[in-house]
């Protein structure tokens, strides 16, 4: 006969008697934690203490008996896992709560004091696999090297087998590849395991229609001409996660996923679902610098990501330089761009740039002037290349007289980047380089300008240390030095180049017309930098760097060529979005007497 409503309700009140009760309970303090494995190997018993959910409620100080008795009963399954994990399945797990075995506890008996709770493992001895087998296999399926007869029979290790072995079916084109059995018997007499995984590749598959889902302002077709997937060709992962990341990188969306569906349209087509979550349209970027002879540099940028629907890129931008600097004037350009993802392939942005400046220098001013069209091709989420054809214009004077130049350019580059973190790299490298021909009209000449830029970074010490090295540099073959533009000559000094020299301090003296000298930049530069850099805590580091510069007119370390250098200690303190930096430098080669200098920024130097 069930229980009356009345029974029913007496039992509930009951019940939240009891709750109540075990809420009011004090927070009592634990005396203590033993945590034994005996017969463990150093790894395993490190690998068992580091799994512990009781080890790791003592270390937040949670104390609570009734949040270290609900640990204590999951202490078993997380305990055993991490004994599978590393191939012991014949192990045995005691956890006593003042001398009484905490599975036995019943939960409504659960002490409301804790005194001290042991741990006991004993692991018993690894087991090692006496069968190690995953079939059918595809061509070309490397399965995990300790999945083997005779290896440590470890439960990551037939996991990754399954997983390799069904990976490697879906990279031939099967989609709907899965475990479709296993056999997996222990025998604890011989501390051996017989593990068999049968799997089911299902038919070979092509990419289906890709399905739209969570546009707003985003044209259909326009996401499926930058996604790229190559609907009819046979199924791919790897084409699969591409046409997600180049979703991703267009900046319009919050969010991308890509799914594949559940049922396969007749004969063999898979549709692929796309579910979009767009950001908001716009952004905007501000940014300052500040150097103590160099004065102050202001940045920004506003930005459109979307603006016509098809992932459009337009950018103002803008930056004022040398806001105060003692040795020159104001310079500030100002810029707009307009970039259009996939065009002519997913994997190409084409775009249009304007741009005008204003350069007051020590040596020269002059009005700026540039009007191009960009190309840039992505081959990977490391390698990019880039050309275009730009327009350049300048009109000023230097010291001596006026001049205009008027060109025409192919710039043509690549940038490979393999650094684990752009704003604050601890280790890979990067790789910058452009040849930049150009036809001069009038007064200016016509030749070619290389320039690269390359950085390595090498962390040791558990990550503590990272040793960051750059070297950079240009040339300029083909026209004469006063034949060529002065913006496109090269200067050393300051924070991009060596710290501790002033801004753009070394250069070339001219002998000009009546017997007057000039200075301006040359047309060989070489630089390098190096840097140690010392994580004192989580939040602050300090850094080491020494930096050199060189400037030559007719090669690199010629007679002709004149170098200098400089080197200091700075600080970082981490935000959580890039390093600030704080970088205080003196000159320690070359005539230049420039006294200490200070440079504040966000990011690393390089």
């Amino acid at each position: 006969m069930p229980p009356s409503p009345l029974h029913a309700l007496r039992r509930l009140s009951i019940a939240a008697a009891c709750a109540a009760l075990f809420a009011a309970q004090p927070a009592l303090a634990l005396d203590r934690i033993d945590f034994l494995t005996p017969g463990a190997a150093d790894d395993l018993a490190s690998a068992l203490r580091a799994s512990s959910l009781l080890l790791i409620s003592q270390s937040d100080d949670q104390t609570n008996a009734q949040d270290l008795f609900a640990a204590a009963q999951a202490e078993y399954a997380q305990l055993l896992g991490t004994l599978y994990a590393a191939g012991h399945y014949s192990g045995v797990i005691h956890i006593l709560i003042d001398g009484r075995e905490a599975a036995s506890i019943a939960p409504l008996d659960a002490p409301r004091r804790i005194d001290v709770i042991r741990v006991t493992v004993e692991p018993g001895p690894a087991f090692r696999f006496s069968r190690a087998t995953v079939a059918p296999l595809a061509r070309g399926t490397t399965l995990p090297d300790d999945f083997r007869t005779g290896g440590i029979a470890r439960s990551g290790s037939i996991r990754s087998a399954a997983a390799a072995g069904v990976e490697g079916w879906r990279k031939r084109g099967h989609a709907k590849a899965g475990v479709a059995g296993q056999d997996i018997t222990a025998n604890h007499a011989s501390a051996l395991l017989s593990a068999s995984i049968a799997l089911d590749p299902g038919p070979r598959l092509r990419f289906g229609p890709l399905v739209i889902k969570g546009q707003e302002r985003m044209r259909p077709e326009r996401i499926r001409a930058i996604a790229g997937l190559p609907s009819g060709e046979t199924f791919s992962p790897a084409e699969l996660d591409l046409a997600a990341t180049r979703l991703r990188r267009t900046g319009v969306f919050k969010s991308v996923s890509l799914a594949e569906s559940d049922t396969i349209t007749a004969p063999d087509l898979l549709p692929i679902t796309a579910t979009v979550v767009e950001e908001k349209t716009r952004r905007y970027s501000l940014g300052a610098e500040v150097a103590s002879l160099d004065g102050v540099t202001l940045s920004g940028y506003w930005m459109h990501r979307n603006l016509l629907g098809g992932a459009e890129r337009l950018k103002v931008y803008g930056e004022i330089g040398n806001l105060g600097a003692q040795s020159s004037g104001t310079d500030y350009n100002l810029g707009v761009t307009l970039d259009r993802p996939a065009t002519f392939t997913a994997d190409t942005t084409v775009g249009l740039r304007a741009e005008i400046g204003h350069v007051d220098d020590l040596d020269y001013s002059a009005d700026l002037a540039s009007v191009g069209l960009t190309a840039t091709q992505i081959f990977s989420t490391e390698l990019t290349a880039r050309t275009g054809f730009s327009y350049d214009f300048s009109k000023g004077r230097d010291t001596v007289s006026a001049f205009e130049f008027r060109n025409v350019s192919l710039p043509l580059g690549f940038t490979w980047d393999r650094r684990d973190d752009a704003t604050d790299a601890t280790r890979g490298f990067f790789v910058d380089a452009e040849a930049k021909p150009f036809l001069g009209f009038g007064t200016t000449d016509s030749g070619v300008r290389f320039t690269w830029d390359a950085r390595a970074y090498h962390s040791f010490a558990t990550g503590r240390i990272t040793l960051a090295a750059r070297i950079q540099g240009g040339a300029i073959y083909g026209a004469s030095l006063l034949g060529t533009p002065r913006d496109a000559l090269f200067y050393s000094g300051g924070g991009g180049t060596v710290r501790g020299q002033p801004y753009q301090s070394l250069g070339v003296n001219v002998l000009r017309i009546n017997n007057q000298t000039s200075r301006i930049g040359g047309s060989y530069f070489l630089g390098s930098q190096l840097e140690a850099r010392l994580g004192v805590t989580k939040k602050i580091g300090i850094v080491g760097f020494y930096d050199y510069g060189q400037i030559g007119v007719d090669g690199f370390f010629t007679d002709q060529s004149r170098s200098h250098s400089g080197a200091g200690i700075g600080f970082r303190y981490d935000t959580g979005f890039g390093p600030i930096r704080l970088d205080i430098a003196k000159p320690v080669g070359g005539t230049t007497d420039g006294g200490v200098q200070i440079y504040v920024g966000l990011g690393q130097s390089f």
